[in-house]
């Protein structure tokens, strides 16, 4: 057995993790909208699918391709699935990172049903053999498969039904543009607002047979981070606490004792966020400071605190990146009911001198 294995940390679950894991996947299955009405939110987008799935419909043809892109969580996965229910198709589902080889995509490509939906997730995380292998797909609805190996090599030409493509990706800047382009449609998913995410909280606690009221729903969206996957994992840890501790119906209150008990603040800070900011407000004055200074101060790995803590402390403007480190906002110290160095007196931090930990 592996020493190292044996004695590793496992890695902490945040409960405000956009992505979804084990159970949080099977819950998913059973809350997931069933076509585009019930679908909640991205209204554009919903709208420009509506056209062209309706449009391919009345032409009897396959729909075009789809490229959808946005941050974890926001339905691009729910989407799929609506697309293949509204064009009546089944749907065949994979991902970027199972795809390491061509002959991985040629084979699952040639076994496709005429009109079928292919789901690929992480599409910028394919191999480039297999993307390359994509393009005559996407364009020409055929492969060539390479028997052999060396001079005596041949391509096979291999004709492919007529398919839809949803591609699924994170990183839509990591695609390369001959990829992209083959995209018949190309929509990116935005967060959410608040009574977007109200909406999704009732429509959830319905199918969860869980009673809630409005102000319990407005509690629960305004701490989720504009993401509806982590709405519906708040709400059944709110439903478990409310069972639990009071009769079993979501009110303001029960919502936020609920998530004050998994450490969720009003504006959806987890202990990693607020360990980050309390670190850079109480040891550093604000800042500038180091990515590596920060995380050795929290305790954490430097990868930690940049792509997990980070992008949602910028994106709420708690935080920001200067080419001397990084640097808290007035936002910061009033969430965290704390001065600024400058109301200390003068000479203190921020007042135009420069700080201990200033570069």
């Amino acid at each position: 057995m592996n020493w190292d294995d044996e004695t590793a940390p496992a890695a902490e679950e945040r409960i405000v993790d956009a992505s979804a894991e084990g159970d949080d996947q099977a819950v998913e299955a059973a809350l997931r909208p069933k076509d585009l009405s019930e679908f909640v939110g991205q209204e554009k987008v919903r709208q420009q699918l509506d056209l062209v799935l309706r449009a391919a419909r009345q032409r009897g043809a396959t729909a075009d391709h789809v490229l959808l892109s946005g941050a974890p969580g926001l339905g691009k996965t729910t989407l799929s699935m609506i697309i293949a229910a509204e064009m009546n198709a089944p749907i065949r589902i994979t991902s970027g990172p199972a795809i390491q080889h061509a002959g991985d995509l040629a084979a699952i490509l040639s076994s496709l049903q005429e009109g079928e939906i292919l789901f690929l997730d992480e599409i910028h995380r394919m191999s480039r053999p297999a993307e390359e292998m994509l393009y005559m797909a996407m364009e020409d609805f055929r492969v060539d498969v390479i028997v052999g190996k060396g001079p005596g090599a041949t391509a096979i030409p291999l004709e492919l039904p007529p398919f839809t493509l949803v591609g699924a990706t994170t990183r839509a800047g990591l695609l390369p543009p001959p990829l992209r382009d083959r995209f018949g449609f190309t929509a990116h998913m935005e967060f959410y607002e608040p009574h977007e995410l109200e909406r999704v909280v009732h429509r959830s606690a319905g199918l969860l047979d869980v009673e809630i009221d409005t102000a319990g729903a407005a509690e629960i969206a305004g701490r989720s981070r504009g993401t509806p996957r982590i709405a519906n994992r708040l709400l059944r840890r709110v439903r478990d606490y409310a069972q639990v501790r009071a009769d079993g119906v979501i009110t303001r209150e029960i919502a936020a004792a609920a998530l004050g008990v998994y450490e969720v603040d009003s504006r959806g800070l987890d202990r990693l966020d607020r360990a980050v900011l309390g670190a850079l407000l109480k040891l550093f004055g604000g800042g500038p400071v180091g990515l590596s200074t920060l995380a050795v101060a929290v305790g954490e790995e430097r990868e930690t605190v940049e792509e997990v803590a980070e992008p949602f402390l910028v994106r709420e403007g708690l935080l920001a990146r200067t080419p001397r480190g990084r640097v808290a906002t007035p936002a910061a110290w009033q969430h965290l009911g704390m001065a600024p160095p400058q109301a200390a007196g003068p000479g203190a931090a921020g007042s135009g001198q420069q700080g201990l930990f200033g570069a």
